[in-house]
């Protein structure tokens, strides 16, 4: 069964919002709303930290995590959020009524309510793209590479970027976005224990996040 996600590798990402701005424009969120926000985890001490800069700090970008059993999906009254085939959630405008219950249910408060429509909103992991075989704008528009997509089914090293990482060939904005490049042909290596998920209460997120040699803080 299919399920498409977002793998992070945040060794690789330095915080340049270039994934937030990407998504505001590409789907017209207005000002002051976020289907994508990037925090700054830290600095914080390493373990068994001997001097002042033995210190940590890594970006976290956060987002609708298109859980496998979304627990918006299931406390919605009208079935306006829903899974589809690829694994996302969705929400159907027409049959929202702007009740919230799905905010108030999603664990990571990336729902909101756009108060001129009065329905809620949120990332749809750019589906009016993917389902033309393109990259989600926020992995398409990641300049450091640190952004891939794909289906979970597939492995993580299957999970495309953008591709032209080399000054070989056409560099130029369309042959960067036409080309792909995998999580497994550019990732330094990385473990089963370097593979990360926001906290799980039951929902299943399908993101996944990659941080090596540093202590993940996501679940605090």
């Amino acid at each position: 069964m299919t399920q498409y996600s977002i793998v992070t590798d945040l060794n690789r990402c330095v915080g340049c919002l270039g994934c937030v701005v990407a998504c505001k424009v590409v789907n017209g969120v207005e000002i002051g709303s976020f289907w994508n926000k990037v925090l700054r985890i830290g600095p914080y001490d390493r373990a068994n930290k001997s001097s002042w800069e033995q210190v940590d700090m890594y970006f976290l970008p956060v987002q609708c995590q298109h859980c496998q059993e979304p627990a918006c999906v299931e406390v919605c009254p009208t079935e306006a959020s829903h899974k589809i085939a690829d694994g996302t959630i969705q929400i159907d405008k027409e049959k929202c009524i702007g009740c919230q219950f799905c905010a108030m249910a999603c664990p990571y408060g990336v729902r909101y309510l756009n108060e001129e429509e009065r329905v809620v909103e949120k990332c749809t992991l750019c589906e009016q793209q993917t389902a033309q075989g393109a990259l989600p704008q926020c992995v398409a528009q990641c300049g450091a590479r640190a952004r891939f997509f794909g289906d979970l089914d597939e492995g993580l090293d299957s999970f495309k970027g953008a591709g032209r990482v080399s000054l070989e060939g056409d560099t130029g904005y369309d042959a960067v976005l036409s080309t792909f490049t995998t999580l497994g042909e550019l990732a330094e290596p990385y473990t089963e224990a370097d593979v990360h998920h926001l906290p799980d209460v039951g929902n299943k997120p399908s993101f996944a996040y990659i941080l090596r040699k540093a202590e993940w803080k996501g679940n605090e």
